[in-house]
């Protein structure tokens, strides 16, 4: 049966910029909750300290968890080599973060969008990068983990890989043991495209998934579609929402991701409402996962 892990949604302004919340906090709070583990992100206040990588690790253990999960976003298709050299050491660095935490899974990302980049111009920029990465993980046993994703908080442009063509064609391009898909079924919407066709195409390279949900505030998803077709910005007529109550279709998820033999971590990317909302997302998940995977 795959396990389940949470992420911290509903507290990254507080975890990565204000500082208004500690780590530790947050582990408290999702010991209480029926769950294997916690994704970790690179961008907490408190992982610019390395002697806090190790303890956080034991904070987490001695709750009865793990951390399976790393999430960070390099931008691997600047144009400029220096830049791209740059954000390989970070790559490197979190890979490191992911080792010392415990962790198997460490995301990369394309990178941005950047009007001047041919689609194949920019899938070999990424591919180059991410195979060089590839190696110092293989030697602490991560796999790099690429998100369909829409776009990192601090990034200009949207992802470079966000629409389904171009993100399948960077999975082909790179093969590796050490190498997988982190699908994400609710940005597949952010692209105007159709989350069950994109999990048919590479479920056969999937080793994690973000169980997150969304759902319409007005309008149709073709209203969406036409928004989103190619344009920066976050559509303001889709919204998170609890998980199994937005346009995610669980069951077909699931059922093609069983067919494959998926096993690995689920993680919960949602609960932006508080820790109620998150609990029955939860609930929601143990209850789909029990009829997929019964033990």
């Amino acid at each position: 049966m795959p396990q389940l892990a949470a992420f911290p949604k509903a507290f990254m302004q507080q975890l990565c910029k204000d500082g208004t919340m500690r780590v530790s906090e947050w582990i408290d709070l999702a010991s209480q909750l029926d769950i294997n583990g916690l994704e970790w992100y690179a961008g907490f206040l408190e992982m610019a300290d390395e002697a806090n990588w190790p303890l956080f690790r034991q904070e987490v253990e001695s709750s009865g968890k793990v951390i399976p999960m790393m999430c960070c976003s390099p931008d691997f298709t600047h144009p400029n080599p220096d830049f791209r050299a740059n954000e390989i050491e970070k790559q490197k660095r979190w890979i490191d973060m992911t080792y010392v935490l415990g962790g198997t899974y460490c995301r990369v990302l394309s990178g941005q969008r950047r009007p001047e980049l041919s689609i194949d111009e920019g899938v070999a920029l990424a591919a180059e990068c991410i195979e060089a990465c590839l190696p110092y993980a293989q030697e602490r046993n991560i796999t790099l983990i690429l998100e369909n994703h829409y776009k990192d908080d601090f990034w200009t442009y949207p992802e470079f890989a966000q629409k389904m063509d171009v993100f399948c064609q960077l999975v082909d391009r790179i093969d590796h043991p050490n190498f997988g898909v982190n699908y994400d079924p609710s940005n597949t919407y952010l692209a105007g495209e159709d989350p069950l066709e994109l999990l048919y195409r590479v479920s056969h390279r999937v080793v994690t998934m973000h169980a997150s949900d969304r759902y319409l505030l007005e309008g149709t998803i073709d209203d969406l579609r036409r928004e989103e077709g190619g344009a920066a910005g976050y559509a303001k007529r889709l919204s998170h929402g609890e998980i199994g109550k937005g346009l995610n279709d669980y069951d077909a998820i699931f059922t093609e991701l069983k067919r494959v033999g998926f096993d690995g971590w689920i993680s919960i990317e949602d609960g932006v409402d508080g820790m109620a909302q998150l609990e029955r997302s939860v609930t929601f998940l143990r209850k789909k996962m029990a009829e997929y995977w019964p033990s």
